[in-house]
């Protein structure tokens, strides 16, 4: 079975920019304990809050906003960017005000990210396989996550936490130029196929 691009690319540059940051999962409320002024294990609470509230509350008025345009590919690339900027802010957070405000950076980069993510992605899938890409994208991102997550663990304890945030926020820029590779060829055949579809649709 032969998966488009455009399906291949977004579960590449999930699977990267996922995996990149399970590396900081088991170490994260340790780092802000011991390495950020003003940190505690309540502020780690308090900053993972920060990101899922920020997301929440950002995604879906701008989810409505992202269904109304045709360029979902400009959202997805603008919040991967933030996202990937968050591990810099992380390596040079003098204290925990800055960890604060990565995090709201990285929950308005994951709200602006995935609703057109999960629309292209949608646009995109094979009628005939919906179930197996779908989980092959879960299954790549879940794998990806959990080797991350013990590596992570490992790696910090040789090369220190700011250089595995450089390592993070490398992975995710890698993630990012994947997405480089959907042509407006590629998003153009979709479109197309889009219409057919609905017009088929509409007649009946």
């Amino acid at each position: 079975m032969k998966i488009n691009r455009v399906i291949g690319c977004l579960i590449i540059s999930d699977i990267l920019i996922l995996s990149a940051f399970g590396l900081i999962l088991p170490i994260f409320a340790i780092f802000v304990k011991e390495r950020v002024a003003g940190g505690s294990i309540l502020a780690a609470g308090i900053a993972s809050s920060i990101y899922l509230l920020t997301k929440s509350i950002v995604q879906l008025p701008l989810s409505l906003y992202v269904d109304t345009k045709r360029k979902k590919l400009s959202f997805i690339l603008f919040g991967t960017f933030l996202v990937v900027l968050v591990p810099l802010i992380y390596a040079f957070s003098p204290n925990i005000k800055f960890i604060f405000a990565a995090q709201f950076i990285y929950g308005v980069g994951a709200a602006t990210l995935y609703p057109a993510w999960l629309a292209l992605f949608t646009m995109n899938v094979d009628r005939k396989h919906r179930g197996f890409e779908w989980s092959l994208w879960s299954t790549g991102v879940g794998l990806g996550t959990a080797m991350a997550a013990y590596v992570g663990a490992r790696l910090v304890g040789v090369i220190g936490f700011k250089n595995l945030f450089f390592v993070v926020s490398g992975m995710s820029f890698i993630g990012m130029l994947v997405l480089f590779l959907i042509s407006k060829k590629n998003l153009g055949d979709v479109q197309k196929v889009g219409k057919i579809f609905l017009s088929k649709t509409n007649k009946r």
